[in-house]
């Protein structure tokens, strides 16, 4: 696994258990939540991502450990960890798109989640699991 693949799994997780705190914890400030915060259903749209976050922020995590402990495992758990970022990001992205949403603040980091696997997955497709992506 690259270095720099590592600096982006643990941005990526550790981004989303920090976003999920906060969001429990409604410690978002008002002027940075997104357009209709309070709509009940935006809401329920938003806490629909937590166990896709969830899993991805685990299954990234449990790639690193691997990878630490040379098991080879890893890149499978990163695969699984790249191509869910890559979901989480396009289901988003679509979602203020439908919306006619585009506030920077949501877009930038949605945008972030849908590019940056693409760099990674193709490698870990062709690259045997002993090699780094």
């Amino acid at each position: 696994m690259s270095k720099k693949l590592r600096v982006l799994f643990l941005f990526t997780d550790i981004g989303f258990m920090v976003y999920w705190i906060v969001t429990i914890f409604a410690l978002i400030p008002q002027a940075y939540l997104y357009q209709n915060y309070s709509n009940e259903l935006l809401v329920i749209w938003n806490w629909s991502f937590f166990p896709l976050d969830s899993f991805i922020s685990i299954t990234g995590i449990y790639s690193l450990y691997l990878h630490k402990r040379h098991d080879l495992r890893w890149s499978q758990m990163a695969l699984i960890s790249l191509t869910l970022t890559f979901c989480s990001g396009l289901q988003a992205i679509a979602f203020w798109i439908i919306k006619a949403d585009y506030d920077l603040m949501w877009w930038i980091p949605n945008l972030y989640l849908l590019i940056y696997p693409l760099f990674f997955i193709p490698k870990l497709l062709k690259a045997p699991a002993h090699t780094s992506a």
